[in-house]
């Protein structure tokens, strides 16, 4: 195990823009950790260290949640921010990516159980001015499970520093949804899966079609406020995080041509929006899947949807289809945990569950290459320390 004088040089060595050249000797602080109730089991010592010695490399702050009905467990690390180095707010809000995806499915299930939207009926007959005849076949459930085949729509830039530099357009979720379906189709509805937003910016129009209202509105009515998550919004075209937040830092080419720490804190998401866009708290997180999977959102055979993954194969892999409707499912420490991770640059998050509720987990790691192809270190060993090894 590295020192935190180890760690703390990995980070000055790939250097922060417009940031300091030596950190706070508080920047690795010992991680702040608070046992709610009777741990129960709960991994103190494995979750304290996989906070420890923050800001590295990796992440320059983690916020932890564990819960259930084995005990609590609260705790965070790292800092708020690379230039003055004080340490991370516990209650920060934060990008919470692709875990938007599940407040979106639980939305379509919502109306789904009010008898205003058919999972067995094609997106087209909903939106025939938006999804063209060559995609006729796709139906509602496709689109929630990634089975659609519909591809990714074009986007500007290849790189991470191309796309900083568009950091600030806007994207029109039907402008998204025409590039995408202007394309030759990946395969044959419900054939195959292939993890993608494009079915949730589908998702999120159709929410908008059904109830002639906004799938911002929707949202808010029907999840957001009934479970009291008051640190939870969707963000529109503001590029920032509005109300306390720990800085999000991205490992990219630099003006001057070195390779460092870019903030990044401030970025539109309106290229996700009903797939990723959300902003959150850990504490709004664990109460969300808290209600969910208790059945205080969806209920009966609806919910069971979001636990039924479609008998296909990943286009990719080929292996076994992961993905239901909002979440995904990994067999960790011998038992099935249930969730969805989620990145925006600068910022990992994760909600997770046993299918009992037994233990829960909710994270936000301020990650220096979020949407890297690896699972960031820390983040995995969060999720290793409180469930176990695949």
């Amino acid at each position: 195990m590295r020192t935190p004088t180890a760690l703390l040089a990995a980070v000055l060595a790939v250097g922060v823009a417009a940031g300091p050249s030596v950190l706070p000797d508080t920047a690795h602080a010992a991680p702040s950790a608070v046992t709610a109730r009777s741990p129960h089991g709960i991994p103190h010592a494995a979750l304290e260290a996989a906070l420890a010695g923050l800001p590295d490399a990796d992440a320059t702050a983690a916020l932890v949640r564990v819960g259930g009905t084995e005990g609590a467990w609260h705790g965070s690390s790292g800092v708020h921010d690379l230039r003055t180095g004080r340490p991370a707010d516990p209650a920060a809000r934060f990008r919470a990516g692709s875990v938007t995806k599940v407040f979106t499915a639980a939305v379509v299930l919502h109306l789904a159980a009010e008898g205003r939207l058919d999972l067995d009926r094609t997106a087209r007959s909903y939106l025939p001015d938006l999804v063209p005849a060559p995609y006729a076949g796709v139906t509602v459930r496709q689109l929630l499970n990634h089975t659609h085949g519909i591809p990714a729509p074009d986007v500007a830039g290849t790189t991470v520093e191309e796309w900083y530099a568009h950091r600030f357009r806007v994207h029109d979720p039907r402008d998204m949804v025409r590039s995408a379906t202007a394309k030759k189709p990946e395969f044959a509805p419900g054939e195959r899966q292939h993890y993608l937003n494009i079915g949730y910016t589908i998702a999120g129009l159709l929410v908008e079609r059904v109830t002639g209202d906004s799938y911002e509105h929707q949202l808010a009515r029907r999840v957001l406020r009934p479970l009291g998550l008051r640190d939870t919004y969707s963000p529109g075209r503001n590029p920032r995080i509005t109300g306390p937040h720990n800085h999000g830092y991205q490992r990219m080419r630099l003006d001057d041509g070195t390779t460092g720490l870019r903030d990044v804190s401030v970025w539109t998401s309106t290229d996700a929006w009903a797939a990723g866009d959300l902003v959150s708290t850990t504490e709004d997180l664990e109460r969300f899947t808290r209600a969910l999977f208790r059945g205080h959102i969806v209920r009966g055979p609806l919910l069971e949807e979001m636990f039924t993954l479609p008998k296909v194969t990943d286009l990719g892999s080929g292996e076994p289809a992961a993905y239901s409707a909002g979440l995904s499912v990994k067999v960790l420490g011998g038992r099935e945990v249930w969730g969805k991770t989620g990145g925006r640059w600068g910022y990992n998050a994760a909600v997770a569950s046993t299918r009992d509720g037994s233990r829960t987990l909710v994270y936000s790691v301020n990650s220096t290459d979020a949407k890297g192809r690896d699972m960031n270190r820390v983040a995995e060993h969060l999720m290793v320390a409180v469930y176990g090894r695949p």
